[in-house]
């Protein structure tokens, strides 16, 4: 039986008070003073929830992950703004200097672990919620639950309907994480992903590189759907594709496009209108680069479509 499982992470108070004051930030960077692990606690869509320090211990708020990536400050800056919980980029690396016990100069910018958040409500003052239970003062930050526990199932379904302000018919018994809404509400659909989360978790899986030119100067690279919002694609990294700016252009236009294997083709109108593409007609037929995880990999469906829709023949 799958495992429904939700996160309780211990909040840093300037960026709780920070992001309450301001409820038309929805989606927000959690992010951690170090990059050194990757987070898979969760999976997209499950519950997420901030827990201050002792000795207020209580929960103030919560949301749906939606995924995470290592950025550096600058990139976490770029992407999200105001919804990192700070006011400004040099307050953000200040907090994080602090927390990393090193001094963090006016030119440092160190890789940290976002963990992006959607929907989120944090919660007023008189609603706030004791900790969960087993919950040890030695945590620093967070811990996981499995929902289908008895001790625990009680508490987060209390949790979850103050989340939503609404009352949701919830079975912890079912996985969360499939397409389309669980349960009558859309905020529990898995993969969904804000602007900015779409971007960073799209540069990350990348490592970087345009995945069919291998560039690596992050100032020119672009993520790039597969199947456009504006068509009825989705914020998600199955849809994405990490390309450099004139690339993702090629890409969008139809010049360029792959396959269901992820090789490249490149479209004979290329030559026809322009006289020119030599480099990437000798990359025809090659692989293209890709995540390292199978799942995050361009989704068969969003590529037949392009294919089908926007490449020229």
């Amino acid at each position: 039986m799958s495992v429904v499982r939700a996160y309780v992470g211990v909040t840093d108070d300037n960026w709780y008070h920070f992001l309450a004051a301001r409820p038309q930030l929805t989606e927000v960077n959690f992010w951690q003073p170090s990059g050194a692990r990757e987070f898979r606690v969760l999976a997209p869509g499950e519950p997420f929830f901030f827990k201050t320090h002792y000795p207020d211990n209580k929960v103030v708020g919560g949301g749906f992950f939606s995924d995470s990536a290592r950025l550096r400050v600058s990139e976490a800056w770029e992407f999200f703004g105001l919804a990192n919980g700070a006011p400004s980029r040099a307050e953000m690396r200040t907090r994080i200097g602090r927390y990393r016990r090193e001094p963090t100069g006016a030119d440092a910018d160190p890789v940290i672990g976002c963990l992006f958040v959607r929907d989120v409500r944090f919660f007023p003052a008189d609603a706030s919620v004791v900790a969960p239970p087993q919950f040890a003062r030695n945590i620093v930050q967070g811990k996981s639950y499995d929902l289908a526990d008895p001790s625990a199932a009680s508490y987060f379904a209390d949790l979850l309907q103050l989340t939503m302000g609404a009352a949701v018919e919830l079975d912890f018994s079912q996985p969360w994480h499939r397409e389309g809404p669980v349960f009558g509400d859309p905020r529990l659909a898995p993969y969904r992903l804000g602007q900015g989360s779409f971007k960073a978790v799209v540069l990350d899986a990348y490592h970087r590189r345009c995945a069919i030119t291998g560039t690596h100067i992050p100032p020119v690279l672009q993520a790039a759907h597969i199947r456009p919002v504006s068509e009825g694609g989705e914020h998600r990294l199955d849809n994405g594709l990490l390309l450099r700016s004139d690339i993702h252009t090629l890409f969008d236009r139809g010049y360029l496009g792959i396959d269901p294997r992820y090789r490249l083709r490149v479209s004979p109108r290329l030559r026809a209108d322009f006289s020119n593409g030599d480099q990437l007609y000798a990359q025809a037929g090659q692989v293209i680069e890709l995540p390292e995880h199978r799942a995050d990999r361009p989704s068969r469906e969003f590529i037949e479509w392009h294919l089908d829709e926007v490449f020229q023949a």
